[in-house]
């Protein structure tokens, strides 16, 4: 499995030399971890939008979390703690992309939302990570 940083989740949705991956990741849809590096602190996800994970991943190279409530909270205490330090940081440098399972195009909501929660409960990121849901 391939694991991206931000820099290079970035560089896959803007690059036409990932065309081909992009077209690949907007047909099935997916279950993904993020993993904040500095803290080893996960958060597992699910992609199954209308753009499937390439939709999904283009909102977190964008603006780093993706509306995710835990991601935002920990981007804001980063922005905050660089703010007194003086020091600039990039709110998602440290967290790095992976996907854990991946669906076809027709699979049921319900199968993918009982994959998601099989892996936020295995990996126990509602105690331990950032997922708040």
């Amino acid at each position: 499995a391939k694991l991206l940083t931000h820099h290079e989740l970035t560089e896959m949705v803007d690059s036409h030399c990932y065309a081909d991956w992009r077209t690949a990741l907007s047909q099935v849809q997916g279950i993904y971890l993020i993993t904040d590096t500095s803290s080893g602190r996960h958060d597992v996800g699910k992609a199954d939008g209308t753009e499937r994970i390439l939709g999904r991943w283009r909102s977190y190279a964008r603006d780093g979390h993706g509306g995710n409530v835990g991601l935002r909270e920990l981007s804001l205490a980063r922005e905050r703690l660089a703010a007194a330090q003086s020091t600039p940081i990039s709110r998602a440098r440290h967290f790095a992309y992976s996907i854990l399972r991946v669906f076809g195009p027709s699979t049921s909501p319900s199968e993918v939302d009982e994959a998601e929660s099989h892996f936020k409960r295995a990996l126990m990121t509602r105690e331990f990570g950032l997922n708040r849901n």
